[in-house]
């Protein structure tokens, strides 16, 4: 590496905070300049000092880790992430990557995976734990399979878009005008125009393809 890395560490246990400091600081490219042990103090040190990697707990108390890396995003802080997390989880998974977490690693793996994770971060790759490879192929195929979805969706303006989104949630003409501020007919309109653009015909057709892609929506 051709420059210092600093980190930030945030974690509610004293214990995990200063074995990870130990570990990371065997390494001569990198320097923990700050520590945390609650999400908001995270947040403030992040904006204060702008490490080039912080690593959070993701189960911390008054911000968790990903409300940090999210209230983070918000400010366009350059700070790469790294969180880590005791749940074999999916949907955590998937909401840390999501966010534009760069490394995700268990915690009864940190010491063998942390170093290798942080080289990769820094060097702008990312890292999974391998215990939890299997979600990143599991994601990438479910990205695959809702590719034909989303270029239809494609076709539809955002109105429309909401408009199906509220179907799909077996919501009536009626519901959804009145969730919408406009009239049944302006609601039937839009329904007509998403069977034109998307093809579809048949009585309740549409109810039926809003079911089926409800969880790509």
């Amino acid at each position: 590496m051709s420059h210092q890395a600093t980190i930030l560490l945030a974690d509610d246990h004293p214990i995990v905070r200063n074995g990870m400091r130990m570990l990371i600081e065997t390494q001569k490219d990198y320097t923990v300049i700050s520590e945390a042990d609650n999400g908001e103090i995270a947040l403030q040190k992040i904006m204060e000092t702008q490490p080039s990697v912080a690593i959070l707990d993701i189960d911390m108390p008054l911000l968790n880790g990903l409300e940090v890396v999210t209230k983070a995003n918000e400010s366009k802080c350059a700070t790469r992430f790294i969180v880590m997390t005791m749940y074999k989880d999916e949907s955590l998974f998937s909401r840390a990557i999501d966010l534009g977490v760069r490394g995700y690693i268990l915690k009864e793996n940190a010491v063998m995976d942390i170093l290798q994770c942080i080289k990769a971060v820094v060097e702008g790759k990312h890292f999974i734990s391998p215990a939890l490879s299997e979600y990143l192929f599991q994601r990438s195929e479910r990205k695959d399979s809702s590719a034909p979805f989303l270029a239809l969706l494609e076709k539809l303006t955002p109105t429309e878009k909401k408009v199906l989104k509220l179907l799909s949630e077996m919501k009536t003409s009626k519901e959804i005008a009145e969730e919408l501020f406009v009239s049944t007919k302006t609601i039937e309109n839009h329904r007509n125009n998403i069977c034109t653009k998307l093809e579809i015909r048949g009585a309740h057709a549409l109810l039926k393809f809003a079911m089926e892609h409800k969880d790509k929506m």
